[in-house]
């Protein structure tokens, strides 16, 4: 049975494996909103972060920060761009299954964060860099209003917080008050929708 608190995670990396499926062979080279990154980096990027986060709650040590992010993201993928994704995705999920895991603290790249923050994290990520991926794909962002609310929330309260020049995002960007929430989550954390 899944933790009621990782019903938003679960829905953020569905909508996420489904515009991995649907990228093309033509598309993984095209640029992103992420203007260092491919479609194909993107998408390596999250796989990554997946794998990182799972290794972190399963107690395995990290390499050294000063060795993170070295590597071409993309290098993640191998052949099988979709399933690693997919697959990544199941290693997360599992490992934030194991018991005690949500009760603990959890040291990431991003500091030291409850295991319901690190949720969070995950899930923004997600939701972020699906937004990312669509906008680079040309398809429709599967994330509802009521998935994104929560991560928008929590994603402006998280900036608050952050010490002066340490934001991994770019600028906060214009957007209507009625545009959807992923739209206006993109925005915050430094897209332009447009």
């Amino acid at each position: 049975m899944t933790a009621p608190v990782l019903a938003p995670l679960t829905a953020a990396l569905d909508g996420a494996t489904q515009l991995v499926a649907a990228v093309a062979p033509e598309e993984w080279g095209r640029p992103t909103p992420c203007a260092e990154w491919t479609v194909r980096q993107l998408v390596g990027h999250l796989v990554g972060g997946n794998r990182m986060t799972a290794r972190v709650l399963r107690g395995e040590p990290l390499p050294p920060l000063d060795q993170l992010g070295r590597r071409d993201p993309a290098d993640q993928l191998g052949d099988d761009p979709a399933g690693a994704h997919r697959g990544s995705a199941e290693e997360l999920l599992a490992a934030f299954g194991l018991p005690g895991v949500l009760d603990r603290a959890h040291t990431v790249p991003a500091g030291t964060l409850p295991g319901p923050a690190l949720v969070h994290l995950r899930t923004v990520e997600t939701l972020v860099h699906g937004w990312d991926l669509a906008r680079a794909t040309g398809r429709r962002v599967p994330f509802p209003d009521d998935l994104v609310e929560p991560e928008l929330a929590f994603s402006a309260g998280l900036l608050g917080r952050l010490p002066a020049g340490r934001s991994p995002f770019g600028p906060s960007q214009p957007v209507a008050g009625d545009a959807p929430a992923v739209d206006r989550l993109a925005a915050l954390l430094g897209r332009t929708p447009g």
